[in-house]
């Protein structure tokens, strides 16, 4: 009997109490089954395409080339069912679960379905309450847009015999009631927009040795869970993404068939005790490759390479992204931004340093919060931009007060982001000298996304705040390794300017600061710190040349507010900076 593998939607429905209802009167139930099977599930079954695959006693496991007819025959039946028990007593009533997901399967010579995706759908159907409707994240993520129904994100279960947790919604037509609502969060009420969607395909092994194939596999599952913990972004499961393994397909077909709008690829290619791991990310509408990178290392330890490798894509991948994302809004017309999109907008914005990005930036994150008041990653960047508007933009009171409304209202939400998480104790500490809450927000984000560039730069500056400029010169330089052309990369240049002045190398530390102003010269604290610098490497003409073009930029920029302003002055001592800035021709 020939078999072979292939994603599809599939729904599995079963009667609820069936034995039960049996067992009170089985000539009745059984006539109620077939007249229902007659005249509701196997016409609705063909209107919305499906295959029906195989009746399972009291119940049915269909076959869909798309998720979103597998949702709305789903929604037909249970629709149906409900109409029919109106006038039913309740004892007698007849209700199905129903579990849909997208998926793996095993097709057999003779029709039937086998594998992981029929194995899924079996277990979200167990996990709907009577009318209801259970579904994956991957199948919720295709039907989320597409269907006027209530949705409600139940959170993660465990699965009897599925390896990992899985994430569950369940959907209500119009006539249903949401008995589980109460359980989870309404996901139609909190989800912002559509986030972006990605795919990590296995990855070729190039080698003659059959053996790289688990290394390779490693490597794709290291990767999904890295990239999942992003929380502004989905990743589609291992299972759904492994159905394209071997097949030579067209990106665009792929980003179709999962409904991804990227997808990372790669290949493995082993010689002698070495190996070398390439990966690329690609747009799936245009097939533009947004991000490529190589990797080689010794088979010596093969884990210790497979983490290196990890860690080094998802770092590359996260900023790569997400400014493919903020380029597609700036092309959306401003009549169809979603809060997503104008948060975007702003990150671009909030990244330019000058008053009236700042302005533009906190403009687009108030509508974004319009729209959606518990967006936290609006919220943090909005703490962000007040922060830095009130220290380089005139120390307006009100910018410092709402800095830390909307960084409280980050860590009252308990986001599970690390980016709101990373501005939220910027500003905190930076404004409200709440460092002990920055330390333990900014270690959550680590914990949440380890190769997170902004928790690490935010940390360091953190760390220097609290002077103890070694370590942050650790998690600066961190950040570097893992995004070098991050768009805050001047902060940790600065931070490392000011370790090295710590430890009396003066000019290493001229070379970070003067880093930092090549990578934003708008930033006027890169100014400032490489003034610093070079007073401390006793070239007082030049530094009092960068200290004329700060005072051009901040002219309220004084010796009193030097410590609140040029934040890192802890790391070296307010007494110690003040002479040296003197020296610059920074006024009292």
């Amino acid at each position: 009997m020939t078999e072979h593998r292939k994603l599809a939607a599939i729904l599995v429905a079963d009667i609820v109490g069936f034995s039960r209802l049996v067992g009170n009167n089985e000539e009745r139930t059984l006539s109620e089954l077939r007249e229902i099977n007659l005249g509701i599930v196997d016409p609705t079954i063909s209107l919305h395409h499906g295959r029906l695959v195989k009746r399972t006693g009291d119940g049915v496991l269909v076959e869909f080339r798309s998720v979103v007819q597998a949702a709305r025959c789903a929604i037909a039946l249970q629709d149906a069912m409900h109409e029919r028990n109106r006038s039913v007593d309740h004892a007698h009533r007849i209700e199905y679960r129903i579990g849909v997901h997208l998926g793996d399967v095993i097709e057999e010579g003779d029709g039937d379905l086998m594998g992981d995706g029929v194995n899924i759908a079996a277990r979200l159907e167990a996990l709907a309450v009577p009318g209801a409707i259970c579904m994956s994240e991957d199948a919720y993520r295709q039907v989320r847009s597409r269907l006027e129904v209530e949705i409600s994100d139940l959170g993660e279960h465990e699965l009897k015999n599925i390896a990992e947790p899985m994430r569950v919604y369940a959907i209500y037509s119009g006539t249903m009631t949401a008995p589980h609502l109460e359980h989870g969060r309404s996901a139609t009420a909190s989800v912002p927009s559509s986030k972006p969607c990605i795919a990590v395909l296995p990855f070729a092994n190039m080698s003659a040795d059959p053996e790289q194939d688990y290394f390779a596999d490693g490597i794709v599952e290291e990767l999904t869970t890295g990239l999942a913990r992003m929380r502004w972004l989905t990743v589609i499961s291992r299972n759904s993404a492994f159905a394209f393994k071997d097949k030579a397909m067209d990106v665009r077909r792929i980003g179709r068939d999962l409904s991804v709008g990227y997808i990372v690829e790669g290949s493995v290619r082993k010689a002698a005790n070495s190996v070398r791991i390439s990966a690329k990310m690609i747009d799936t509408e245009s097939g533009a490759h947004l991000w490529g990178e190589a990797f080689t290392g010794r088979l010596d330890d093969i884990f210790d390479l497979q983490d290196e490798v990890t860690a080094g894509i998802v770092a590359a991948v996260e900023p790569s992204l997400k400014q493919a994302e903020i380029d597609r809004a700036k092309r959306k017309r401003q009549e169809n931004l979603s809060a997503y999109d104008l948060y975007l907008r702003a990150l671009d914005q909030a990244h330019k340093f000058t008053q009236e990005a700042r302005d533009s930036a906190l403009k687009l994150l108030d509508e974004a919060i319009k729209i959606d008041p518990d967006y936290a990653e609006a919220h943090g960047v909005a703490a962000y931009c007040h922060q830095q508007r009130y220290l380089w933009g005139g120390c307006d009171p009100q910018d410092r007060l709402a800095s830390l409304h909307h960084a409280e209202a980050v860590a009252e939400g308990r986001t599970d982001d690390a980016t709101p998480l990373s501005f939220a104790a910027m500003a905190l500490s930076a404004l409200d000298n709440q460092h002990e809450v920055a330390a333990t927000m900014l270690a959550r984000a680590l914990d949440l996304s380890p190769n997170s560039a902004l928790a690490l730069i935010c940390r360091s500056l953190v760390m220097t705040i609290l002077g103890k400029p070694e370590k942050g010169a650790v998690d600066a330089a961190q950040s570097l390794r893992l995004s070098p052309f991050d768009p805050l990369r001047h902060i940790p240049e600065c931070v490392l300017a000011i370790a090295m002045l710590a430890v009396g190398h003066s000019k290493e530390a001229v070379d970070h600061a003067r880093r930092a102003v090549d990578a934003n010269p708008m930033f006027t604290p890169g100014r400032a710190t490489l003034a610093l610098c070079l007073v401390e490497d006793e070239r007082i003409d030049e530094a009092a040349d960068v200290m004329r073009t700060v005072l051009a930029k901040a002219p309220d920029t004084r010796i009193s507010n030097l410590h609140e302003r040029l934040l890192i002055v802890n790391g070296l001592g307010f007494d110690r900076v003040s002479a040296a800035m003197r020296l610059a021709g920074l006024p009292e």
